[in-house]
């Protein structure tokens, strides 16, 4: 056994006190053992990482309660099989012996709640185990005072609930694997999609683009799997490139081939832009827009300019056409004016008086009336309505003279006149011979031709 004022000695080690090994002398204030305090940690700026295995608060106990430290620095502890003896203490007095083999257990304590906290965690379940199986093999030779019981309850729970927490831990992985992996084929799936079917190109690039940031934060995929899956989206993307690619380089074919067209509609509006004829030339412009329009685009600054030029040309024609119409329009005014003089002039035309001097005068209304020319749209109804109502006038006049002197319709008269001579003469003849019934025949047919004759001699007479 060690001899007083010297070295306190345990099996396998030599304790040594620390500043705060030091407690209260027999008699004097009581002090509670100072615990090792955790190192501070300086925040960094950034947003916070989480920490790789969660953080431990070591934990304090009161070494009194599970062994002693005898007068002459024999240190003991307390366990299920009785008290052992885990060393001496020669470097002062029994309460600082007990104190220094309390915070050996605490920092074993320590070591245990961090396993705990990592099983917990799903940190590792077999690295775990094999640390837990290592440290409870140096529990019964530990030279520490403390609940070795409990710590040795903890160990042996942390190593049996290893294997089940390993198991959990592949489970979890398994299905994280499967998820991200799961993943990982719906974005090159949809990345398929878009390389066969979609036209929308820069909507498509985008998409690609975002899916490709996707991907690289998806982890945990098998290397093979993910191998495959990823020449798979590389494929496709490579694809739509292509598509892409010809879309556009067929895209600027036809626009040179529009530019080329366009170059040529816009030759010939510039030869229209000179012409007179503005009825047909006007029609040939609205044919050169339609075919403008079906030519399609040629490269935007082209395409500006070509339509510039042929909006110039286009512009020079219509503009000569207008001021042609302004002054048609007042020409059409003056000659509306002089037919409003002409009707005047002839407003004394009266066939009822002298029909032959009306039908002359008439005669020179009309051919005064074409050479004079057109009138502006709105007043021709109102000008010829009233040209008309002379005609009419003057027509009708003759009509009812002709109808008067109508040569037909007198001989017309004259031949009833003489089959009712003729009846006349049969049933004075049939009254003669005795034939009663024949005269009354001829005399009723006789009849019927008198009227005949007299309607007709009074529509002549009425003309």
């Amino acid at each position: 056994m060690p001899t007083p004022g010297a070295a306190a000695k345990t099996p396998g080690d030599t304790a040594k006190p620390s500043p705060a090994d030091t407690a209260p002398r027999p008699g004097g204030p009581r002090r509670k053992p100072e615990s090792p305090k955790p190192h501070a940690v300086k925040p960094t700026p950034g947003p916070a990482t989480p920490h790789p295995h969660p953080v431990v608060v070591p934990s304090v106990s009161d070494p009194s309660q599970w062994g002693r430290v005898d007068d002459d620095g024999t240190a003991w502890v307390k366990t299920a099989d009785g008290e052992r003896v885990i060393g001496s203490w020669q470097a002062g007095d029994a309460a600082e012996g007990l104190a220094h083999f309390g915070r050996r257990f605490d920092d074993l304590a320590t070591e245990v709640a961090l396993l705990e906290a990592r099983l917990a965690a799903g940190t590792d379940a077999r690295k775990t185990k094999a640390a837990a199986t290592a440290l409870a093999e140096t529990l019964p030779s530990a030279s520490v005072i403390g609940d070795i019981d409990g710590l040795t309850a903890r160990l042996r729970a942390i190593i049996e609930h290893s294997d089940e927490a390993a198991a959990h831990a592949k489970e979890e992985k398994e299905r994280t694997r499967h998820e991200q992996t799961e993943r990982k084929e719906a974005l090159a799936a949809e990345a398929e999609q878009i390389a066969a079917e979609s036209t929308q190109w820069k909507v498509a690039g985008d998409r690609l683009r975002e899916i490709l940031d996707e991907w690289k934060t998806i982890r945990g995929v098998d290397r093979k799997v993910d191998d495959a899956l990823w020449r798979r989206f590389s494929k496709a993307r490579e694809a739509f490139n292509r598509r892409r690619g010809a879309h556009f380089a067929e895209l600027d074919r036809e626009r040179a081939s529009a530019k080329t067209r366009k170059e040529e509609l816009c030759v010939r509006a510039e030869e229209l832009s000179g012409s007179t004829d503005w009825s047909g030339t006007a029609a040939v412009f609205r044919d050169l827009l339609t075919e403008w329009k079906a030519a399609g685009r040629a490269p935007r600054e082209a395409d500006e300019q070509l339509w510039r030029r042929f909006k110039a040309a286009q512009d020079i024609f219509f503009a000569a056409r207008n001021s042609a119409a302004t002054e048609r329009d007042h020409e059409f005014e003056q000659n509306a004016s002089a037919k409003e003089e002409l009707l005047a002039a002839y407003a004394h035309i009266n066939p009822d008086t002298d029909l032959e001097a009306a039908r002359n005068a008439l005669r020179e209304l009309q051919e005064k009336w074409d050479a004079i020319g057109k009138v502006p749209r709105e007043r021709m109804h109102d000008l010829e309505s009233r040209l008309r109502a002379i005609e009419k006038k003057v027509r009708e006049a003759v009509d009812a003279q002709w109808r008067r002197t109508d040569p037909e319709a007198m001989a017309r008269a004259a031949q009833f006149r003489e089959r009712v001579a003729q009846f006349e003469e049969q049933a004075a003849k049939a009254q003669a011979a005795g034939k009663t019934r024949d005269a009354e025949k001829a005399l009723e047919q006789a009849k019927q031709w008198r009227e005949w004759a007299e309607a007709a001699e009074g529509a002549v007479s009425q003309r």
